[in-house]
């Protein structure tokens, strides 16, 4: 009954003219519904509920509280009017303008919101006011529900302080560091030495990676405190500071907990969210490969203990580091909804939205813990708009000029609030979407994931689909051996896409060679022949020269029937396909083996764009006498680097450390700009004197503007 429901709400958003990805979104909950648990529809909740966020997780909620029966209202910034939560709501209001302290932050804006639509309760999703006391204090004075635990117990585990005092009280095992606020840097240093080096430095009321520095001596201690508390103050109005041991090589495992206002408390089984960029998840799964079934109970058992110990009610998660002898140390709990929390529905087959509804309105918790399974396996890929190449991830900014999902694949979820058209803004997380892929195996799913991301068409913006295919395919990775500097210890030079074997370039530069043919041969066919000046006995043989990484290879095309013959220095490949151009995506059969390409583009110069297992490969291919010819053409002079120092990101400038005729050193900090919450420090490239500053702090700067000049 609840997927008749979904299909016709579907159906309707159909008669409405709504964009199609709506009805992508629908039929998810119906060919997916095996990992929902089924709604008892005599159970009354809410009539109405708000959701006090934006993306992916307002949309994720409003999928559920359609399933339920449940009216959703929608609150958005002037910029997202045009969301695609905004549109799946029954009903929306704008808070503000586009800066979150005006908008998403704004408690006044979102309570009138709430009174004018008469919502009584609010889900938060995650980040935002979903860890705010004083938000889920006035829901409580207005009588509207808060979909989360109560103040007391966001107080205790919001606080990095308090909460790891309580978990020393429950008996949970925590990590040796300073119970207190670090009052400035020359106390953070004299902590620091006292621990012992390396540590972390982090926001007390923070989370998602914002706030965080690891420190390996006195220097990096006081630098790493001046920017974890900008940052803090930036993303959680509250600059607090804590110092504790830095673990070194640990993993980062996290347990599910669900719990009821009648003392019922579940865990629900672990997520590994060990690949990380800069404190921040990137891919997470469930279950680890790690755990045995005793470590996973006795972790288990531990995060029950603390939620029972701060009279939790609702989901949340307990982290862990847990080093390479599977001892755990606590390190905190998230009182609210995680961002991964799809890979745990996948393998337990529970809502957990739906259950934070139940246990709001004061239902007892369904299931008991000899219930909870783990069905199959679960992979997480965080999609986001940024650039891999940079620090595994800079921001990027644009607007979605093509935008498919892989949801035609088996086993492929996509939580997601963008569409085709949306824009990806310097206001907000860059988060495009989660795409997640559950098997009966580990290698099911991870086989499923790499499918789907070779069928994701994101173009319009960077994205590091290409870095999330390396590591699902990387050995360490396949066998486990993943901590939480994995990708600094596979890319120490950073990551730089995917190495082609031999036989891999060979095959990428047949298929290039065979979709240049085929693009020649239609254009000869349909177009003007006197625009494609190719003899009718010249159409089955091409001699070609492609240009790919600053090397040139001759490539002989033969054509037969559907299939092309091709020789590449001297190898020979066997490619077919239907060639069909107004498709993103081409499947393409090369020696007998169906892989997925996309072309991202070609121009009449013989350039392409070919994304190729995950990585986009920029090729020339030119008849070889065009090629001859090409030599003689001028090379464009390269920028000098050293002397300027241009933004890696769109962003805001905080800081400007130096002046027309400082000298600066090899190193030193010109200034800081601020992206998506993170503060970056921009270094001087060597030791010169600065001609002129272009930029000064407020400023908004966009990707490859100049900022500084040195002589």
């Amino acid at each position: 009954m609840a997927a008749l429901r979904v299909l016709i709400q579907a159906h309707r958003t159909l008669i409405n003219g709504q964009h199609s990805a709506s009805w992508a979104r629908c039929c998810w909950f119906a060919s997916h519904v095996q990992y929902s648990t089924a709604y008892n529809t005599d159970e009354k909740t809410f009539d109405k509920i708000l959701i006090a966020n934006r993306g992916e997780i307002a949309c994720r909620v409003i999928k559920t509280c359609k399933k339920m029966g449940i009216k959703t209202v929608a609150v958005h910034s002037d910029v997202d009017s045009a969301a695609v939560h905004v549109k799946m709501a029954d009903e929306a209001v704008c808070v503000g303008p586009a800066p979150t302290s005006k908008s998403y932050l704004n408690m006044d804006a979102i309570m009138e919101a709430i009174r004018k639509t008469g919502a009584q309760a609010v889900h938060p999703g995650y980040g935002f006011l979903s860890e705010n006391k004083e938000f889920a204090r006035r829901l409580a004075a207005e009588n509207v529900t808060f979909i989360g635990p109560d103040t007391h117990a966001i107080q205790a585990m919001g606080d990095k302080i308090e909460s790891k005092l309580l978990a020393k009280n429950a008996k949970v095992n925590t990590i040796p560091g300073f119970d207190g606020v670090v009052k400035d840097t020359d106390e953070a240093v004299r902590i620091a030495r006292e621990i012992g080096y390396p540590v972390m430095i982090k926001a007390s009321a923070g989370g998602g990676g914002k706030g965080m520095r690891i420190a390996w001596d006195d220097e990096e201690t006081r630098e790493g405190f001046r920017f974890s508390a900008q940052e803090a103050a930036s993303s959680f109005g509250d600059d607090r500071l804590l110092i504790e041991k830095f673990i070194d090589n640990p993993r980062h495992i996290e347990i599910q907990v669900l719990a009821d206002k009648h003392g019922n408390t579940l865990w629900l089984n672990e997520r590994e969210c060990s690949i990380q960029r800069r404190n921040q998840k990137v891919i997470e799964e469930a279950p680890s490969t790690f755990l045995d079934p005793e470590t996973r109970k006795e972790m288990g058992e531990q995060a029950v203990a603390l939620a029972k110990a701060v009279k939790y009610s609702s989901a949340g998660t307990v982290e862990f580091l847990v080093d390479s002898k599977k001892n755990f140390y606590f390190l905190e709990m998230n009182t609210r909804l995680q961002v991964e929390h799809p890979i745990t529905e996948c393998i337990t087959g529970l809502d957990l939205v739906q259950e934070m509804i139940r246990v709001a309105k004061g239902y007892p918790l369904k299931h008991r813990q000899a219930d909870v399974p783990i069905n199959g396996w679960a992979v997480e890929c965080r999609v986001y708009a940024e650039d891999p190449y940079k620090s595994f991830g800079l921001p990027s900014i644009g607007r979605l000029s093509q935008y498919q999902e892989p949801l035609h694949l088996p086993g492929v979820r996509v939580d997601s609030g963008i569409q085709e058209g949306s824009d990806i803004s310097i206001y907000y997380d860059p988060m495009i979407s989660k795409l997640v892929t559950h098997g009966s195996t580990r290698a099911e799913a991870l086989q499923r994931m790499e499918h789907a991301l070779d069928h994701y068409v994101i173009r319009g913006v960077t994205h590091n689909i290409p870095l999330l295919r390396e590591v699902i395919i990387n050995s360490r990775f396949i066998k486990g051996d993943i901590t939480t500097k994995f990708l600094p210890e596979v890319y120490p030079d950073g990551f730089k896409g995917h190495n082609l074997t031999t036989q891999e370039k060979n095959e990428l530069l047949a298929t290039t060679a065979s979709l240049y043919v085929a693009v020649q041969i239609r254009s000869h066919h349909f177009l003007n022949n006197t625009r494609v000046p190719i003899a009718k006995n010249d159409l089955n043989l091409w001699d070609l020269s492609i240009m790919l990484d600053g090397t040139t290879h001759s490539i002989s095309v033969r054509k037969q029937k559907d299939n092309f013959s091709v020789e590449v220095d001297g190898t020979k490949v066997n490619v077919s396909s239907e060639w069909n151009l107004s498709s993103p995506l081409l499947s393409v059969s090369i020696d007998d083996t169906l892989k997925t390409i996309q072309c991202l583009n070609r121009d009449a110069a013989g350039n392409f764009g070919i994304q190729f297992l995950g990585t986009v490969y920029k090729l020339q291919v030119l008849p070889k006498h065009a090629a001859e010819l090409n030599k003689y053409m001028p090379e464009k002079v390269e920028e000098d680097t050293s002397s300027i120092l241009r933004s890696p990101m769109p962003g805001t400038v905080v800081a400007v450390s130096v002046k027309p005729g400082d000298m600066v050193s090899e190193g030193q900090e010109i200034c800081v700009i601020e992206a998506m919450k993170m503060q970056n420090s921009m270094t001087a490239a060597k030791t010169a004197k600065v001609v002129a500053v272009h930029c000064k702090p407020g400023e908004t700067v966009g990707e490859g503007d100049l900022l500084v000049q040195l002589e």
